[in-house]
């Protein structure tokens, strides 16, 4: 990796060995920056305030060599990276304003898919992760990842048919908590729906009716425009010498019928004229059946008033804005859906308390599974930690879990009886530590020094490297509280593990750092002005005067010095 401008780190480049990479250094040096880089690069919040001061940006960049087939490798060609012989390369930058951009490949991608890529690359435990895992649900989280598929597979099973029992439980608890008000929606959608059908509106019949009763109501004086209208073209029975349209036009054809044979414009006008006389006769046959057929019934008037009242008596009440027949007959059609579904409720609810008791039958069996797989990977896990303490200088601890459920009369059947559930089952989980023999085993954050708590922690975390299928584990002062003999056992360890993984532990005990295949000095320099950070490859000399100070605060110590060479001597001898 190279670091630029990250707190107080200047620019340093950090070379980390396939193995067992031990950073080292002085208290303030900067060596949780190291962490904090590769955290960045793992898709980790950016803090604007890690930015180093009088700098724009933080960059940290890192080369990662992976194989082309390496599910992250894949990952990141599908986002357009490209390995470079045979190594990604990954980049984060973050400004001083808070921006964040990331690069992997050579290609900008968001940064989500840094995370996504380091689920396949490291795997980080820390002092922050020891102090999640004292919590139960945590040590349940820890237990299930550990199991694997085994409880993978039906805890998937089991949370999809848990979100549908929610569904399920809140949709019954509103229709019978709304009983009474859903009731009063339907009493009063039936005396709509009753009132509308007494009435039977049609659809458009307001307007229809509407048109009927402004001819009805101005009977008299259409009748007489249309006698008078007949009368200019057809003529007036009682005035035999009147001249109408009819006559006229009839005079005009002849007069041209007489002589078209000479003139073919001519005889084109006299044809215009004869249809001209034809839709004359037309009109004016339809103008006296017009007169004829006039209904000036007043009492058909007022049949046509009193329905016009009751549709719109309708029209208020149902017809929304519009106050439309229309809008009335589509508020009825909506008003029997909705009806026929308030009157289904004692159907559904019917229906949903079956599909309840059906999911409530599922979710025991499924929660009994759970139960059963947590049970098996328990006893695995519980002895496999215990191993790992048995290495770690704690040879009598003996560490067990606790699977337990509670009572609940609401709750689902497991073991025969009805258990509390939630979204992940129905078990609690706790990790008890009895460190001699004849203790009674204790929760952990109960029943340990701060020593073996971290040894405890460690064992769990290796444990869990053994399951996680990442090539690179980062240890963050998971070996705090830890001295003397256990210090040598924690380091021993730990390079044990990275005979199969690339291992990076940041530690302030020489015991660790001397099992180390490279270890770093993160160290810094203060020239009065601006404080530098350097990450330097110990070797040789400057290996031995590291682990001198580490020892006893002093270099140039010979006793210290003794000792040194003696851990690194051993160290060798143990590899």
């Amino acid at each position: 990796m190279r670091i630029r401008s990250l707190g107080v780190i200047d620019d340093a480049v950090v070379e980390l060995s396939p193995g067992f990479t031990a950073v080292t250094g002085e208290t303030g040096a900067g060596k949780t920056m190291v962490v904090t880089s590769l955290g960045l690069l793992l898709g980790g919040r950016a803090d604007p305030a890690l930015v180093r001061l009088g700098s724009k940006a933080a960059v940290v960049e890192g080369r990662i060599v992976m194989r082309p087939d390496a599910p992250a490798a894949v990952r990141a060609e599908e986002a357009g990276a490209e390995l470079d012989d045979g190594a990604l390369l990954i980049s984060r930058t973050v400004s001083a304003e808070g921006r964040s951009r990331a690069h992997v490949g050579g290609r900008s991608v968001p940064v989500g898919l840094l995370g996504e890529l380091a689920d396949d690359l490291v795997a980080v435990h820390g002092q922050t992760d020891q102090q999640g895992l004292l919590r139960p649900a945590r040590q349940r989280q820890a237990l299930d990842r550990y199991a694997g598929d085994a409880v993978a597979v039906p805890l998937e099973k089991y949370a999809a048919a848990y979100r549908r029992l929610r569904a399920v439980a809140a949709e019954l608890d509103e229709i019978t908590t709304r009983a009474r008000e859903r009731a009063q929606e339907a009493d009063l959608l039936r005396f709509g729906l009753d009132e509308i059908a007494a009435v039977e509106p049609r659809a458009g019949e307001d307007a229809e009716l509407a048109a009927e009763a402004e001819r009805l109501g101005h009977a008299e004086s259409l009748a007489s425009a249309a006698l008078l209208a007949h009368a200019a073209l057809a003529g007036n029975p009682e005035d035999p010498e009147g001249v109408d349209a009819n006559t006229l036009v009839a005079g005009a054809h002849r007069a041209l019928e007489s002589v078209r044979a000479h003139d073919a414009a001519l005889g084109a006008l006299a044809e215009r004229i004869g249809e001209l006389g034809i839709l004359l006769a037309d009109v004016s046959g339809e103008l006296a059946g017009y007169a004829d057929d006039l209904d000036a019934d007043p009492l058909r008037l007022a049949a046509v008033e009193e329905r016009r009242a009751a549709l719109g008596q309708l029209t208020r009440k149902y017809g929304s804005e519009g106050h439309s027949v229309d809008a009335v007959l589509s508020w009825a059609e909506q008003g029997a859906a909705r009806l026929l579904e308030l009157d289904g409720d004692d159907e559904r609810i019917g229906e949903l308390t079956a599909e309840r008791d059906g999911l409530r039958a599922e979710l025991s069996q499924l929660a009994q599974a759970l139960t059963d797989a947590r049970a098996e990977a328990a006893q695995r896990f519980a002895s496999a930690v215990t191993a790992e303490l048995a290495s770690l200088a704690m040879p009598h601890a003996r560490v067990t879990i606790d699977i337990r459920q509670a009572e609940d009369p609401e709750g689902v059947e497991v073991g025969g009886r009805p258990v509390a559930y939630g979204p992940t089952g129905a078990d609690e989980v706790e990790l008890l530590l009895a460190p001699h023999p004849g203790a009674q085993p204790r929760p952990i954050a109960k029943g340990a020094s701060g020593g073996e708590l971290s040894r405890v922690m460690l064992a769990v975390e290796v444990v869990f490297a053994g399951a996680d299928p990442v090539p690179t584990y980062l240890f963050d002062e998971v070996d705090a509280g830890v001295g003397g003999k256990a210090a040598v056992e924690v380091g021993r360890r730990l390079a044990k593990l990275a005979k199969s993984a690339q291992v990076v532990v940041v530690t302030h005990l020489p015991q660790v750092a001397a099992f180390a295949d490279r270890q770093l000095l993160v160290e810094k320099t203060n020239d009065g002005s601006v404080t530098r950070s350097g990450v330097t490859v110990l070797e040789g000399e400057d290996r031995i005067r590291e682990l001198s100070r580490m020892l006893a605060g002093q270099e140039d110590s010979q006793t210290a010095r003794a000792h040194a060479e003696e851990l690194l001597a051993a160290a060798r001898a143990d590899a």
